[in-house]
């Protein structure tokens, strides 16, 4: 029978983790190191597709909700707009993506997944979900569902206009 860990055993395992660096009690380095390792993890196992994390993040979206312009595609997806409008171009060129002017602004680009882009997605769907496994796999399974609803409310909680999209360098 697996035994629930009570608040003072996570306190005390915490606590020796802790000793071990002051980087372990700083969630936004935990974060960032997650991330690289995540990133890494999604590069090995998707780079016959040659795809980005983000790029795949945009088609992704545009699967899920269709036509959209970039200013909206933008914040799904958690980016500044001028990174947004500098990612498309590439995969306008592979054929994955189409952009248009809106016909009811001329200021406003409308973007939407070509079929050559949802067959990619699709394709890329078993290995992408392998890096996602893969990122988690070492949490007990008990415990993956409570790490991936903390994320979501962390990302809920913090996904207003008071913080600052990220702009890829």
């Amino acid at each position: 029978m697996i035994e629930k860990p009570t608040r003072k055993s996570m306190q005390e395992e915490l606590a020796q983790r802790q000793a071990r660096s002051a980087l372990f009690s700083r969630p936004g380095f935990l974060i960032r190191r997650l991330h690289q390792i995540h990133t890494w993890l999604f590069a090995e196992e998707t780079q016959r597709f040659n795809i980005t994390p983000v790029q795949y993040s945009l088609l992704t979206v545009l699967v899920e909700h269709g036509e959209m312009d970039q200013n909206t595609l933008a914040l799904e997806i958690g980016l500044e707009r001028t990174s947004v409008a500098e990612v498309l171009p590439r995969l306008e060129a592979r054929g994955v993506v189409e952009r248009r002017q809106s016909p009811l602004d001329r200021r406003v680009k409308l973007v939407k997944i070509t079929r050559k882009g949802r067959d990619l997605v699709k394709r890329m769907a078993v290995a992408a979900q392998r890096a996602h496994d893969r990122t988690i796999e070492q949490l007990p399974p008990a415990e993956r569902d409570l790490f991936m609803l903390q994320l979501i409310k962390l990302v809920e909680a913090n996904n207003d206009n008071s913080v600052v999209p990220l702009r890829l360098r």
